[in-house]
């Protein structure tokens, strides 16, 4: 819609309750919604190509766009300020949620005189397929449906214009006044009572505030502490996080990599677990265990690298035949249905071993424990497609990661058993250095790939080697010295063009060298690479996968979780000596 043109990525917010997200640009337009589940097909879908839109803007115009998020919560404040006045919209789902109906909530506030805002609502469900039909008006509530979608307006007592995009209109607020408009979505007949305005937003305010622990003591409370709140709104109530809000969004212009990341990968949600844990026992912990718990033990040695939301297979990719995203495609489903990652095995003991630390393992726990232990005896010599979801490979990293899950895990169990754990860590570990020794000291991605990776810091991190391993100082400084630039760091060199050239920085990777550096006692060098990689994030506050260094954009699918999760892990860990030192 060119009324609702797209924008470059850091200038939307996440509205999440953890069953489904929106993404709000700054001109007050929701373009990005799922519903009534994450993976489902969306109702507002202009940020691909698609149809829908539902946007609350001043009609005065020119205006400047801002915004913030009250504090521990995904409730979002729209500012606008026009050449005469300040225009301001409280924005939220409703949260707690309900897993069949999202509800929207928007607070139109005159806070600055009489105002006027332009009300859109032009629902497009099925990723743009079905239009709003069977719309009815009844007091100041309309409804319709969309597609398989039972819809409700309430709020709007001016006159609303039907057209075939939708309902519009212009409402005037009193100066000192609000006006509330709530627009409920849902795949089942709603009830007859309307939500009533002031308790949902009395609801939301308090359920937010139950959920957000307090995050202190680290070196940047506040971000830490946004983290975890959007780490929690991509939470389900069954608790499996998605990876991501949205899909198909572009990695790299023109270049194919774009995905769809609505879905609970098992690695993320253990980075999520672990994260959490290292501050103290808060409820994402116990959601990552639950959820990681239930599909280790329901698939045992034939994990999935990622299922849905409910613990269901993520479909197979293909393409909606839309625009998509400028630079991307739109892809629907994701590939990693088909793969096995040895990696998240490893993830996975090192989760079990975070919560255990808090005394949170019960007997269910210990049998995915033990179920894990014998995957990894049973697979762990195959090849697997590794973090980055390659080809597949013995990749080091996924094997070292191993190593570090299990001698996690060995600190917690008894003697015999932590000693045979520990054992077999030793026997990986052993394999893995005959074959992913670099000449020059270093660990290798593979036996037949001597590049260095970022990603091999990670295993160090969580403990498969001591602090000073000779082969972990070693490869801290290829990684700094071919991957880092200008405080970021890449993945891998890809091929003899710049980093730059070929992706963006990865900020996962970012942390993680921070990380590395804390471990090693490089203090400043640590908060540095911190500083750098927490700044590059939109106004508010979510972080992508990537960030292109050149153009200072986000890149990929928003908001990334587990960037936001080794946000918290890296705030808090930075804040103390790091263990034994």
């Amino acid at each position: 819609m060119t009324e609702f043109p797209l924008h470059v990525l850091r200038e939307y917010a996440l509205l999440a309750d953890g069953e489904r997200g929106a993404l709000i640009g700054p001109r007050g337009d929701v373009a990005w919604m799922c519903a009534p589940r994450w993976d489902s097909e969306a109702v507002f879908s202009t940020l691909i190509g698609g149809g829908g839109v539902y946007a609350v803007t001043p009609v005065e115009e020119p205006f400047v766009w801002g915004g913030s998020y009250e504090d521990a919560t995904l409730i979002w404040r729209s500012r606008w300020v026009t050449t005469s006045q300040v225009v301001e919209c409280r924005e939220a789902l409703a949260f707690p949620a309900d897993p069949h109906t999202a509800r929207i909530l928007r607070r139109v506030q005159a806070v600055d005189g009489d105002t006027r805002v332009r009300v859109v609502l032009d629902p497009r469900a099925g990723f743009g397929r079905y239009r709003i039909s069977r719309l009815r008006r009844r007091d100041h509530t309309w409804t319709a449906r969309c597609g398989p979608l039972y819809l409700r307006w309430s709020g709007l007592p001016e006159a609303a214009e039907r057209t075939r995009g939708g309902l519009h209109a212009v409402i005037t607020v009193p100066d000192g006044a609000h006006r509330d408009l709530v627009l409920e979505i849902s795949d089942q007949s709603l009830p007859d009572h309307l939500p009533e305005p002031d308790q949902a937003w009395s609801a939301t305010t308090e359920s937010w505030r139950q959920a957000v622990p307090a995050i202190t003591g680290t070196i940047a409370d506040r971000d830490a502490r946004h983290a975890y709140t959007v780490l929690r709104g991509l939470t389900s109530h069954g608790g499996g996080m998605v990876a991501g809000a949205t899909m198909s969004l572009p990695e790299r212009a023109e270049a194919g990599r774009n995905y769809d990341y609505r879905y609970a990968w098992i690695r993320d949600q253990c980075f999520t677990g672990q994260a959490v844990a290292d501050h103290g026992p808060h409820p994402l912990l116990d959601d990552a265990l639950s959820f990681v718990t239930e599909r280790v033990l329901a698939d045992g040695p034939n994990l999935k690298p990622a299922y849905t939301v409910t613990g269901g297979p993520v479909p197979d990719e293909r393409s909606l035949s839309l625009r998509g995203y400028p630079g991307g495609a739109d892809k629907v489903g994701n590939w990693v249905n088909r793969q096995f990652q040895l990696d998240a095995l490893g993830e996975v003991l090192a989760l079990f071993a975070a919560a255990a630390r808090h005394d949170h393992l019960q007997s269910e726990h210990w049998r995915a424990v033990e179920t894990t232990v014998a995957a990894i005896v049973e697979r762990g010599h195959e090849p697997d497609a590794g973090i980055w979801e390659l080809d597949n490979h013995r990749w080091a990293h996924s094997r070292l990661t191993c190593v570090a899950g299990l001698r996690a895990i060995s600190a917690h169990a008894g003697a015999a058993q932590g000693a045979q754990w520990t054992r077999l860590a030793d026997r990986i570990l052993a394999d893995t250095a005959a074959e992913c020794l670099h000449p020059s000291g270093r660990w290798q991605r593979a036996p037949d790939d001597e590049r260095v990776d970022a990603a091999l810091l990670i295993p160090a991190i969580g403990g498969a080697v001591p602090d000073r391993d000779p082969r972990t100082q070693a490869t801290l400084a290829a990684v700094l010295a071919e991957l880092g630039q200008e405080g970021y760091v890449y993945r891998f060199r890809q091929d003899r063009r710049p980093l730059e050239e070929t992706e963006g920085a990865f900020l996962l990777c970012g942390f993680i060298t921070s990380l590395a550096l804390h471990q090693q006692g490089r203090e400043v060098e640590a908060n540095r690479w911190f500083e750098r990689n927490r700044a590059a994030c939109g106004t508010p506050g979510l972080f992508a996968e990537e960030y292109d260094v050149l153009q200072r954009q986000l890149r990929g699918n928003l908001p990334q979780a587990f960037v936001h999760a080794m946000l918290l892990e890296t705030a808090h860990r930075l804040a103390t000596p790091w263990p034994g030192h």
